[in-house]
Formats: structure tokens, C-alpha cells, sequence
């Protein structure tokens, strides 16, 4: 399925791949694109032959932030009744492995893009950045919430006082990038990534995402014993019995998502 904002395809026998596609807004998350991505997403949550989804933009921009036409119309009021919020939501609540593939410039709301996915390609001259104190504003979906969990203090301190990017090696080496490839090769990574993912058990690749991902907004002790109850309920699984059947037998194993 595509549409003018947003191209939809799949990837191998278990990925798909949702390509922001707004060129002459420089993939601006206006509303509507977000909306389209939560969709997607939703969809592909409930469809037991999508086991990874990759998204990305173009070459010289991932996403170059919200929509300015939105912002620049908006009061408080408006602002406070935005239905934004609750789309982001959506996005997050995303259970299965969600993979960005970064070329050039990711902004904004394009670098709030890519906090909610669970691993980021960039290719090399990629650039992460929160530039909305440019606009007498500061991020508002997870710059200043979820941004100094991954890159820390001093560094989201000065993406958003300053708004200053970081490079994709500084991404990386402040743990918002897992890998960087050559200018070009991000996409191709990131599919090889999601290729790999898919190949194995999507209830073990569902937990494993839920349990890090808590490590971000549960006390240690209380993820302890989700962690816990994560890993029992898993035994319980055809996945779990057909996963250690495959290994004592010396085959590839056979996931279900059962």
C-alpha cells in the first residue's frame, strides 16, 4: 500500500518498511504524516507476518522536524487541545522491533522519530539534533523526557539550550545510534538488521524490547520482577519448546510466534 505522504512496503518475508515521503517539506512531521506512520504501525502490530519494521527518509533528510505552518498557527490553547500527543503515544506503544534508517538531517520532531524506535542505522554524515529553542519553543515529544536518558545530561542540555547537533559518531558514541555504515549504506543496514530480527523468535524479540525499554521509566526492583514474569511467561511458548527441541537436535529452529 502507498500514498503521496508515506510509502509502505515490505521487506523480506517478515519486515516492512514505512518511508516518510513529504520531499518538498523536507519530511516535516506534520500531523497528518504522523498520523499515517501511527497507523502503520498499528496495523503491522496485529499482523503475525510483520516481525520488524524500518523506518526512514531520504538521502540529505530523515525528517527536518514538525510542520512550521502547524507550529506558527497554534496558541496555548491549541497547543494544549494538539492531538499530537496522544498520536506519539501510539507510536511508542509500538511492541515489535522498530528500526530507523538515518541519511542527513534528523530534527526535532524527525529526532523524536527516531527516540521512539529501538535501534538506529546512520550513515556517516547524518546529523541528530532539537533546534526548536531557534523558535521560542523546546521539544515537546520526548527532546527534553527521553533524550538525557540516552545521550545524558550535559549533551541534551546542549542540543536543546543551544539546539547544536550531535554527529552521527557522537550519536553513537552517546548510545542514540547503534550503528554507523557509509553515507548511502544506512538503509541497507538497517534492513539486515531487521532481517536478522525477523529470523528469530518475535515473542523473545517483543519482551526483550518491553524489558530494555522499561529500564527507562521502572525503579530496578520493580523491573526485576518484570523481568521475571517477562522470562516465566515466556516458557510457556512453542516458541520456547521448538527454540531448545532445535537446539539439542542441531537445526535451525522453526519460530511460530506462539
Amino acid at each position: 500500500m502507498t500514498d503521496t505522504i508515506l510509502l509502505v512496503e515490505r521487506a523480506g518475508e517478515h519486515g516492512l518498511l514505512l518511508r516518510l515521503n513529504r520531499p518538498e517539506k523536507r519530511n516535516a512531521l506534520a500531523t497528518d504524516l504522523l498520523t499515517r506512520v501511527a497507523e502503520e504501525l498499528e496495523t503491522a502490530a496485529v499482523d503475525p507476518s510483520v516481525r520488524a519494521v524500518v523506518i526512514t527518509g531520504a538521502d540529505k533528510f530523515f525528517a527536518a522536524g514538525a510542520d512550521i505552518n502547524e507550529l506558527h498557527a497554534r496558541d496555548t490553547g491549541g497547543a494544549l487541545a494538539d492531538p499530537r500527543p496522544a498520536i506519539w503515544a501510539r507510536i511508542r506503544g509500538f511492541a515489535k522491533p522498530l528500526i530507523a534508517a538515518v541519511e542527513g538531517w534528523s530534527l526535532g520532531a524527525g529526532n523524536e522519530l527516531v527516540m521512539c524506535c529501538d535501534l538506529v542505522v546512520a550513515g556517516q554524515g547524518a546529523k541528530f539534533g532539537q533546534p526548536e529553542t531557534n523558535l521560542g519553543i523546546i521539544p515537546g515529544a520526548g527532546g527534553t523526557a527521553i533524550l538525557p536518558r540516552l545521550v545524558g545530561r550535559s549533551r541534551a542540555m546542549k542540543m536543546v539550550l543551544l539546539g547544536d547537533p550531535l554527529s552521527a559518531a557522537e550519536a553513537q558514541a552517546a548510545g542514540l545510534v547503534a550503528e554507523v555504515v557509509e553515507d548511502g549504506q544506512a538503509l541497507t543496514a538497517a534492513l539486515a538488521l531487521a532481517a536478522r530480527i525477523a529470523a528469530r523468535a518475535p515473542l523473545a524479540m517483543q519482551q526483550g524490547k518491553a524489558m530494555v525499554r522499561a529500564a527507562f521509566e521502572t525503579h530496578q526492583s520493580a523491573h526485576l520482577i518484570l523481568e521475571r514474569q517477562a522470562f516465566s511467561a515466556l516458557f510457556g511458548t512453542a516458541d520456547k519448546r521448538e527454540g531448545t527441541t532445535a537446539f539439542f537436535e542441531k537445526r535451525d529452529p522453526q519460530w511460530t510466534g506462539s
